[in-house]
């Protein structure tokens, strides 16, 4: 999934979220390693509150759209625009690979202004004391299965059971939606996982619903290397793609009385796929996360797991200098060996220093720094990373 420009010159977007409800490519082996590094180093490599907004009560052509803080997404014929906040909440909180793509300009429904994507519908709200407005999202989950009624969970070792709609949540399921926003983005849990035909592929899938979110488990998209190795180590490691989310947006759109028609891209607007833009990843070693930025905006962010005491991740300003979908990593140094195979995603940024996936332990972002000075990452992050950057991305490390 690929995070794609916006506007360049967004600075210092501050998107206020106000929860209501809930708020193989092939194997290439390495040489033996010298100095601290997990590998050798490849051969030849020398918000600010808003006033409130009022919105005609008619579907936007685009023409009222201001020029700056808008892009166009010419594959469906819709612009993202900041002047409701709508593009900042996007691109921070997952954009295209949470909530797909725009289907629909800005429209008032219902004395709100809203906007529909493939799986979400988002909501601008304006507090009437304040003045102060924030972005939610429609509880589409909650909206789609009206009139369904799923059997209740019970708290159990292991899940995290949700009074408030007697359901629980564990795993795969659980791990997703931590990682992408909880209680805000996808809502409480109105299911347990239960087996469903899948209305994308029609294959029976483990199936879960929320408030705002249906998720599928594609265990397929977990190599069965890394699912052996996941088994082996009793951790939960996670594919790119290994959870799926309904387009929810899309069948909303299709029940709303909304004519959701293709606009012409405005003169000013950011070509959201042929735009420049300016990426980079930073990497905090205390805080043990990483951040990757498209023109000063954090647009996805990452734990993880650094080099521990006699093997430190250096400090400095780097560039991704060579890149390999898939490594062993072996080395001798400071009175230790190792040899792993089948390193996924890596990207040498210092020496023998790469970011990459990592399938032998969970500890990103727990403080436990395990690696021999590369940046671990889980399987998707590191993944993600790999698609979205590219030779000479900059690469700080800092405290």
């Amino acid at each position: 999934m690929q995070r794609r420009p916006y506007a360049t010159g967004i600075i210092g977007l501050v998107i206020i979220v106000l929860v209501i409800i809930s708020t193989v490519p092939q194997q290439i082996l390495s040489r033996p390693d010298v100095g601290v590094a997990d590998f050798e180093p490849p051969a030849g490599i020398a918000q600010a509150p808003r006033a409130p907004v009022l919105f005609p009560a008619r579907l936007s052509d685009g023409l009222a759209l201001p020029a700056v803080n808008t892009v166009y997404v010419s594959s469906t014929g819709f612009h993202i625009s900041d002047r409701a906040g709508f593009l900042g909440f996007w691109l921070e909180h997952g954009g295209e690979r949470i909530f797909g793509l725009p289907i629909s300009g800005e429209v008032v429904e219902e004395g709100l202004l809203v906007q529909y994507f493939e799986r979400a519908r988002f909501e601008y709200h304006v507090d009437a004391a304040t003045g102060a407005g924030q972005v939610l999202l429609t509880l589409l989950g909650s909206q789609l299965t009206l009139g369904r009624d799923f059997p209740d969970g019970a708290p159990a070792k292991g899940a995290v059971y949700f009074d408030l709609t007697r359901h629980t949540l564990r795993g795969k399921f659980l791990r997703f939606w931590e990682k992408f926003g909880g209680l805000a983005i996808f809502g409480y849990p109105i299911s347990e996982p239960f087996q469903e035909i899948s209305p994308i592929d029609g294959t029976v899938r483990l199936t879960q619903y929320f408030e705002r979110a249906r998720m599928e488990w594609i265990p397929e998209a977990m190599p069965p290397y890394y699912q052996e190795r996941e088994r082996a180590n009793g951790i939960l490691l996670a594919a790119l793609g290994e959870i799926r989310l309904t387009d929810y947006g899309r069948l909303a759109l299709r029940d709303s009385s909304v004519v959701a028609q293709r606009q012409a891209a405005l003169p000013d607007a950011f070509d959201w796929i042929d735009g420049p833009r300016e990426r980079r990843i930073e990497i905090d070693l205390t805080q043990q996360r990483l951040t990757a930025y498209e023109n000063d905006l954090p647009v996805y962010h990452a734990p993880v797991a650094t080099g521990k005491d006699g093997f430190n991740t250096p400090v400095g300003t780097f560039e991704i200098y060579h890149r390999t979908p898939m490594q062993d990593m072996r080395g001798s140094a400071g009175g230790e060996s190792w040899y792993v195979p089948r390193i996924p995603w890596v990207q040498f940024i210092h020496g023998g220093v790469a970011l990459h996936g990592t399938y032998w332990h969970d500890r990103w972002g727990t403080g436990t720094r395990m690696s021999h000075g590369c940046i671990n990452l889980n399987l998707d992050d590191a993944q993600w990373l790999y698609e979205w950057a590219s030779l000479r991305t900059p690469v700080i490390v800092h405290y």
